[in-house]
Formats: C-alpha cells, sequence, structure tokens
C-alpha cells in the first residue's frame, strides 16, 4: 500500500483544549468549491492515482504528526484545535430513493406489501429513476444555502452507494462512512451492508407510497452497528449541528443514535431532531427505542415537528401549547419549531413566540419539503438571525423545492429561493387562522408575526415583510453573488 508521511515540529507545543483523549481526524475534501471557505496557514494536499484529495489542515500555532494514506480507512490522528470546521452533520438515514409511476400504491397489509416491494426488486430500475434520498436532501439544501455539510452514514460499496457518493460529491458534501472493517468479519448476509433502497412510488393523482426492506425487520436495516467510530466521534466533534430524524431509526440501532446525542452534548455540538411521522411508534416501541426518543427530545437544542406530531406526542391540539410543552420538558431546547405546511411555520422559546405565514406558489410535489425547511432553519441558527427572519427563509426554501418534483438533487437552489423571496407573495389568505391562534395567546407571551403591514394590535408585533425580505435577501445574495453555491 501506498504511503506518504508528513512530519510537522514547530516549536509551539501542542494545546489539548480539555480534549486531551479525543483524536481530531484528517478532512478528505472531495469538492474543490469548498477549499475557499477555510483560511488555513498550512494546506497539505495528496494525490493519489485512484482519488484526489484534498486535505486542508490548520496548523497556525501548534505541532502535530500526520500519516497520510491511500487507504481510507486509516485515519491520521492529531489533536483537536478547537474550531469547528463544519456548520451541519446529518446522521444516517442515507438512502437511494427509486422513484416509479405506477398504477396503484402498495396494498396496506404486510404480507401483500412485502410481496410487492420484492416484485419491484426483481427488475433493477433504470438510473434515470434514481435519487438521493432521505438526510442527501436535507445536506444538499444546506449546502445550497452555503452550509458546509457532512453525512454521516452508512453507504454500500454497490452501484446504489457508489451513486449516493457522486450525488453528495457534486454538491461539495463530505460522506463519512460509519462501517469498521471489524463489522463485517461476522456477516451473515452481504444485503445487511448494501445500500438502503427506498421506493417511492406515484400514482396517477400524484399520492405517494414509501417502501424498503427496512419497513419489514423488527431490527434496523444496519443492526450489526453496535458503536460509533473514533472517525464519527471527530466529524461530530467538528461540526456545530447534528441534524437527525425519526427515519434513522430505521437503519441505526437505537443505542448508537442515543451515543450520538451524548457525545455531541459532550462536545459542544447543538442538536437538531426532527422525529416526523416515526415519533409517535418510536414513543411506544422497545425500551431501547423509547429510551433513544426521550434522550433526543430532552437534549436537542432544537425539535421540529409539524402540528399533527406535536399534537401526537403531547395530546395537546393547539401547536403553540404544544410547543410551549415540549419547550419546558426539554433540559436544552432553545428552540421548538412547528410546521403548520401550508399555513407557515411558529418558534417558540422562552422568551416569546415568532410565526411567519407561508409563501404563496403552485406546489408540483412536497417531497423534500421538511428536509428543505430545516436545512434553513440550520442556516438561520448558525448564522444567528433573528427569529423571524430564520422562518422566512426556511418557508422560502420548503416553498421553493415544492415547485419541482421529487427531493434530492431536485430540492430548492439558491437562485429559485432568492426570486422566491424577492417576489414576496405571502400567504394572506389563512389571516382569520393567525388571528385566531394568536389571540388565544397574547395575554402571556411577546408574539411577533410576518405582516404585509406594520399595524400593531396591541397583542402582537408586525415585522414587516419588506423589512425582512431586504435583510434576507442582502444574506443569500452575497452568496449567490460567489456563484459557488447556486448549482
Amino acid at each position: 500500500m501506498h504511503q506518504q508521511t508528513l512530519i510537522l515540529n514547530p516549536q509551539t507545543p501542542t494545546p489539548d483544549y480539555g480534549f486531551p483523549n479525543l483524536l481530531h481526524p484528517f478532512l478528505f475534501f472531495q469538492n474543490p468549491r469548498l477549499k475557499r471557505i477555510y483560511n488555513a496557514s498550512c494546506c497539505i494536499r495528496v494525490n493519489h492515482h485512484h482519488h484526489a484529495i484534498r486535505t486542508l489542515v490548520n496548523c497556525k500555532s501548534y505541532g502535530f504528526d500526520v500519516s497520510v494514506s491511500s487507504d481510507h480507512r486509516r485515519r491520521s490522528k492529531f489533536k483537536f484545535s478547537g474550531e469547528k470546521e463544519f456548520d451541519v452533520a446529518t446522521l444516517g438515514n442515507l438512502c437511494v430513493d427509486v422513484v416509479l409511476n405506477v398504477p396503484n400504491l402498495p396494498p396496506s397489509s404486510f404480507d401483500e406489501r412485502k410481496n410487492y416491494m420484492e416484485q419491484l426488486s426483481k427488475s433493477p430500475p433504470d438510473k434515470k429513476y434514481w435519487e438521493a434520498g432521505g438526510n442527501c436532501n436535507m445536506a444538499i439544501a444546506a449546502a445550497r444555502l452555503g452550509l458546509r455539510c457532512l453525512a454521516i452514514g452508512h453507504v454500500g460499496d454497490e452501484i446504489y452507494g457508489q451513486f449516493l457518493l457522486d450525488v453528495l460529491h457534486d454538491e461539495g458534501i463530505n460522506v463519512i462512512k460509519m462501517r469498521e472493517e471489524e463489522d463485517i468479519v461476522k456477516s451473515s448476509s452481504i444485503s445487511e451492508y448494501e445500500t438502503l433502497l427506498c421506493w417511492v412510488l406515484v400514482d396517477p393523482l400524484q399520492r405517494h407510497g414509501f417502501c424498503s426492506r427496512a419497513d419489514f425487520s423488527k431490527e434496523p436495516a444496519f443492526a450489526w452497528m453496535s458503536k460509533l467510530s473514533d472517525d464519527v466521534k471527530m466529524n461530530i466533534q467538528n461540526s456545530k449541528v447534528l441534524f437527525c430524524n425519526g427515519y434513522g431509526f430505521d437503519e441505526l440501532p437505537a443505542n448508537v443514535i442515543a451515543s450520538a446525542v451524548e457525545y455531541a452534548v459532550e462536545v459542544g455540538t447543538s442538536i437538531f431532531f426532527d422525529p416526523g411521522p416515526k415519533g409517535k411508534s418510536l414513543a411506544v416501541g422497545t425500551p431501547e427505542e423509547q429510551e433513544a426518543l426521550a434522550k433526543l427530545m430532552r437534549l436537542s437544542d432544537v425539535l421540529l415537528l409539524t402540528s399533527e406530531e406535536a399534537e401526537s406526542l403531547t395530546g395537546l391540539g393547539n401547536p403553540i401549547a404544544a410547543g410551549k410543552e415540549l419547550l419546558s420538558n426539554g433540559i436544552r431546547t432553545k428552540w421548538v419549531i412547528i410546521k403548520m405546511g401550508s399555513k407557515g411555520s411558529i418558534l417558540i422559546t422562552k422568551s416569546g413566540i415568532s410565526c411567519a405565514p407561508s409563501f404563496k406558489v403552485n406546489v408540483m410535489d412536497t417531497v423534500g419539503c421538511g428536509d428543505s425547511f430545516v436545512a434553513a432553519i440550520a442556516f438561520g441558527y448558525i448564522h444567528n438571525m433573528p427569529l423571524v427572519h430564520t422562518l422566512t427563509i426556511a418557508n422560502a426554501v420548503g416553498a421553493a423545492t415544492a415547485t419541482g418534483c421529487g427531493a434530492g438533487r431536485n430540492v430548492a437552489n439558491l437562485q429559485k429561493v432568492v426570486e422566491l423571496i424577492k417576489e414576496s407573495n405571502l400567504n394572506n389568505e389563512e389571516g382569520n387562522f393567525w388571528n385566531t391562534l394568536l389571540d388565544e395567546n397574547s395575554s402571556k407571551d411577546d408574539i411577533t408575526i410576518l405582516s404585509k403591514t406594520t399595524a400593531n394590535n396591541g397583542f402582537f408585533k408586525h415585522e414587516t415583510l419588506q423589512k425582512v425580505v431586504n435583510e434576507v435577501l442582502h444574506k443569500l445574495e452575497v452568496r449567490l453573488a460567489d456563484g459557488i453555491f447556486s448549482s
């Protein structure tokens, strides 16, 4: 095996920053578009005949020994610098969506549904029907907003896995594989290590049905995974936000997810959690699932739920009341965000409530809208934007995705988001809904709502659309002018 070793020994000793036993991974950037983000005083580039690897290392004031190998499973080790070089890391839920038009959606019964999927699987679909799915949607949407992203999860060695790697590579997203060599020593079936496929089935009425092999097993798809590798831990440590969603439990054992949450708390990485439709079943799932779900609900910095999901977990039909309940039950929770679909969104903190009606668009497909929405919430959170501004961007990104078909590479690009915000076509048809909802809480909370008018009713503050749009556009157009993140 070809290997190169570089040794750098400046005079200044290595600081441990309170993490004496933690080792920092070498970061392999596959997309040169990300290179310009970093301002390192020392740059090491290693090119091998199989892979072009660009590695940037901050060597400003400390020393370390670096060993670089063409074998990706061997990682360089050096002290953590105290700087988080990535904005968002997604955990698990990496899959390939196979999008097919079908005359009828899958049957509801377990056996018939399983047979239906097996029949589909007998004929490998043409590559034109493949698309990156799961957490790839969030990572791609975040990268297109200019955030530096990692996707942590299992990707197989077959053609579907290579497809995922290629798609994420093209979007400037680094992939951290969770599988270690020892994981495959006692393999009982090679299929256990294959990239997860999700069949996305669309009937003539544009209704969607979903099925994957994870639906037909009591265990997660990658039940062989027992722990987080050092590489995964170091990349969680090196990210500002770790995003998890309920579908991650279809792939990863609950104890692995719980370990990632605990580690993120330990190293100061903010946790975003969207339980999705899985939240309800996890709440009555195995003891391990219930424990991991409770840990995510308590320890997440940001919780994101639809109004229906919030009601299912709290029993409260009023979305603001449900959000407050979730906020009060959290240990670290700063934001609870309730997604209201075509009505808009609500952000609840201990100090107040912010609301933003949706943008009016011609909806083509809602797949991927929620993932795009959370990517924009992460953008606002990381950049410390005003709360109504954050909701406005998130609503715009979700709406822009809805104007296209499908997710993955079809999620909104920055150009489309900017155009939609410039149009400022706020959905005013739900005015009575907002007035009724907010009046119920007006006597107790500091409430701000995005509005086309400046008039305040004495109970809540109107943040004018034009003011918010001007400030949001300025932030986005700076990135668009770069020409790097608009594809």
